[in-house]
């Protein structure tokens, strides 16, 4: 579980939801304790955002602003993290896919490390504690909870796949001209 939150918050797409909420599941059975899930979901996302920070802060500024487009963006991203940057990383803490990617953004703009962890580790810690209790309320009624929502594994893929053809369609054209 923790490898998989870290590696979630560290923007590689592994869905914390389908990680804690199995978690939950794991403390209706008594196989786990609902504290220690949500201690270890919280740190874990808090290291996993503390890469995704850093990669912002050293790497992929550098790699941004090659351009006066880009310096443009960056300043423009630098401003709007000065002025809403800490409320909006503690709320996009608590938002599916925002909530990977937000780290980039504050590192790019330099949020400094410590407002930046306090932010998200308490966002963390209420997405943690929500989806590890939601997770904990379904266990004795899993099989129906995966009957009912189990179609949802299709729409994602086909979301996903219709996208990926959009993009390679969108890349091709931008190829030939």
């Amino acid at each position: 579980m923790f490898w998989l939150t870290l590696l979630g918050n560290a923007c590689i797409p592994i869905p914390s939801e389908v990680t804690l909420v199995y978690a939950g599941y794991l403390v209706s059975q008594g196989t786990l304790v609902l504290w220690q899930v949500v201690l270890v979901g919280t740190v874990a996302s808090l290291v996993g955002s503390w890469l995704a920070w850093a990669a912002g802060w050293y790497g992929v500024d550098s790699v941004l602003v090659r351009s006066d487009r880009s310096r443009r963006h960056v300043a423009h991203a630098h401003e709007w993290f000065d002025r809403y940057g800490a409320p909006t990383v503690f709320l996009s803490r608590m938002v599916p896919v925002v909530r990977t990617f937000i780290s980039l953004p504050a590192g790019i703009a330099r949020m400094p490390l410590l407002q930046f962890s306090i932010y998200t580790a308490a966002g963390s810690f209420i997405w943690c504690l929500l989806l590890t209790v939601l997770g904990d309320q379904a266990g004795s009624n899993w099989a129906e909870w995966h009957r009912r929502i189990g179609y949802l594994n299709y729409v994602v893929v086909l979301v996903a796949a219709a996208l990926l053809v959009a993009w390679l369609l969108r890349r091709r054209r931008r190829t030939q001209v």
